[in-house]
């Protein structure tokens, strides 16, 4: 592969790592880590080591009846070698929690924020993978939820 396939197979991974947080997808979330990844959420506050525990507390801290948004634009994405590269990305994300309160949200809230993700990846067996991730924010607002008219998830009955 060039420089090109390269770089846009790095994008893909991150659009599936994202599709994945949205949709609740584990396995495809799975996926797109390495074995040993790493991951260091809000600016450092959230460190976790690998693949397991990074899903395991997103499992947990996306569960429904979460609903989310995830989008990442204005990839920075650098080759170090033929194997490794790291990206920046600009992340606009929104949770909105319709239901009861939990230790990081009010009850009937919605998070909107902006951050900036800091990613690493390899190619192993032929497939780029995540191997370093994390953000710092650089804002975010929790306001109360009240949905106008008919509120729909995918989750919800």
């Amino acid at each position: 592969m060039g420089l090109l396939e390269e770089i846009e197979a790095i994008r893909q991974l991150k659009y599936r790592y994202l599709r994945a947080v949205d949709l609740k997808d584990f396995a495809l979330l799975e996926s797109t880590f390495a074995p040993d990844a790493v991951s260091a959420y809000d600016g450092g506050r959230q460190i976790l080591e690998g693949r397991d525990a990074i899903v395991g507390w997103l499992r947990n801290a996306i569960e429904h009846p979460f609903v989310t948004l995830h989008q990442a634009h204005h990839p920075e994405i650098e080759l170090t070698s033929a194997t490794t590269a790291r990206g920046t990305w600009y992340l606009e994300d929104r949770v909105i929690n319709p239901g009861p309160a939990r230790p990081e949200m009010p009850a009937r809230s919605i998070l909107s924020g902006a951050a900036f993700y800091a990613d690493e990846y390899e190619k192993r067996d032929g497939a780029w993978v995540i191997t370093r991730t994390g953000y710092e924010r650089t804002y975010f607002e929790i306001r109360p939820f009240e949905p106008p008219g008919t509120w729909y998830s995918r989750w919800e009955a």
